[in-house]
């Protein structure tokens, strides 16, 4: 009887897997056009996955906008980009309503995929004896907002919609930051703890449609949104020292990642932060130098 069961279990998982129509799968991607988003993008039109990409950039980045659009859609999936910020309402809504749209067009389709890309908040000490030279309450509640609450608020609207599909994945991006304190992150330290706790809560509350939440804890990476850390050449060379690799993450470590996550087999990792750092963040120091002399 148990290997019936088993059988039957398996069999069940191989159908599942045959029928997933990856046309119907979109990957909403909030963040999509630089940093980890546009390399998450990338690796998952090359899987075959649809590409809704939210991103917001002025008019000096569309060039490099429409380059990437380009290049998903030499993949030949389909590709929707909106120029909105992610974490505003009205914008949400909008966006929303041209996804409902969208799905209404093609029958069995929704969000198989929703990656949390968003690194935008106020690097200011919580502390200072001149108060001007402290974090406001306003810049302190804009950065949980962008980089953890944003994540729950657009669950709750494709939730609502009948947008989520069975079985599907939301992903979010997190640091060391979490649980390790940097002067002036302490804001941005709060919001990675915050979107952390959510990942778990949300695999609890989505367990019945069989929705796995992740966050996937990358290693220092070279992108826009580190360059804005002050004394973000410390953070560069400390992560090379430390890291077992002696390099740092790339984007495209971490997309590797995310398409991996994507495949069916990988339904039962679930409310789990995952580490995406070769290692980094397990090591305190090492005795590294580099052989350059840089």
């Amino acid at each position: 009887m148990v290997v019936a069961v088993l059988t039957t279990g398996i069999l069940k998982f191989h159908l599942w897997i045959v029928s997933m129509n990856k046309r119907q799968c979109y990957a909403l991607i909030l963040g999509a056009s630089s940093g980890f988003g546009r390399a998450a993008a990338l690796a998952l039109a090359a899987e075959g996955f649809p590409i809704i990409g939210v991103h917001l950039d002025r008019a000096a980045a569309h060039a490099a906008v429409e380059e990437l659009k380009n290049k998903i859609q030499s993949y030949g999936v389909r590709t929707l980009f909106f120029n909105a910020n992610a974490a505003d309402a009205n914008k949400r809504a909008e966006i929303i309503a041209a996804l409902r749209q969208e799905f209404a067009e093609r029958p069995g389709s929704g969000v198989y995929l929703l990656l949390h890309s968003l690194a935008f908040g106020s690097l200011r000490p919580l502390v200072a004896l001149d108060r001007n030279e402290a974090i406001t309450q306003s810049q302190l509640e804009m950065t949980l907002d962008v980089m953890a609450n944003s994540l729950v608020y657009w669950v709750q609207e494709l939730y609502a919609e009948g947008m989520l599909l069975r079985r599907g994945r939301i992903l979010s991006l997190t640091s060391a930051g979490s649980h390790r304190n940097l002067p002036m992150y302490g804001a941005v330290s709060a919001a990675k703890a915050a979107l952390e706790s959510y990942a778990r809560q949300l695999a609890l509350e989505l367990a019945p449609m069989e929705i796995t939440v992740n966050a996937i804890r990358a290693g220092v990476t070279d992108t826009p949104a580190l360059r804005k850390i002050p004394g973000n050449e410390r953070l560069i060379a400390n992560a090379i020292m430390r890291n077992p690799n002696h390099r740092l993450t790339t984007p495209d470590d971490v997309a590797k990642i995310i398409a991996l996550l994507a495949r069916p087999e990988a339904q039962w990792i679930n409310a789990h932060v995952l580490g995406a750092d070769g290692g980094e963040d397990a090591i305190d120091i090492t005795w590294w130098e580099d052989p350059t002399g840089s």
